[in-house]
């Protein structure tokens, strides 16, 4: 039996993960990119990811089926305890658990760090539409992740105006002096 693993990517992983984010450019609202980025700067996000935060894909016999990262919420020092997180999966690899695996390991790592506050930066369609669904911000939801903000129609794409909303989650306290995040590089 094939078992997906999950385990840290490395900027080799570059082009199977343009192969699992390419169709959400170009046939999706999800990512409001218009151009899939070449493997060459994909590799370079993927690199500058790792030197302070986790990046994790799921694999199954060789393949990638999807990959979750944190990053940056804000440059600013206070606001270290803080990330944003994403996640893509293969379409074929949605709706079996595979997406919640990958969020608790990427959880794991990032409470081992010393964040507190996951946010989600999810595109959201006012109406019903056939590039964005609201599926993201139910998976969200579903792992706790609760809405907000919104930001109205801040982002245009095949022709169409979307949404913007944030969700956070909590996953540790917030004591008045937290030690300083440890991110893997310092």
């Amino acid at each position: 039996m094939n078992l997906v693993t999950i385990r840290e990517a490395v900027p080799d992983d570059a082009a199977d993960l343009l192969a699992v984010y390419a169709y959400f450019v170009r046939e999706t609202a999800i990512t409001f990119e218009y151009d899939v980025p070449a493997t060459a700067e994909f590799r370079e996000r993927i690199r500058r990811t790792l030197e302070r935060y986790p990046y994790l894909v799921a694999e199954k016999a060789g393949k990638i089926l999807g990959y979750a990262y944190a990053g940056p919420f804000s440059g600013r020092a206070a606001y270290q305890w803080s990330c944003e997180v994403s996640i893509y999966l293969d379409r074929a690899a949605q709706g079996g658990g595979l997406g919640r695996r990958l969020y608790e390991a990427l959880e794991v790592r990032l409470r081992e760090m010393g964040i507190r506050n996951l946010y989600a930066c999810i595109a959201w369609p006012p109406a019903r539409d056939p590039y964005l669904t609201r599926n993201s911000a139910e998976f969200h939801a579903h792992l706790g992740f609760v809405t907000v903000g919104e930001f109205h129609r801040c982002g245009n794409k095949f022709g169409r105006w979307y949404d913007m909303i944030w969700m956070e989650k909590f996953i540790g306290d917030h004591s008045p002096n937290p030690q300083r995040v440890r991110f893997p590089k310092d």
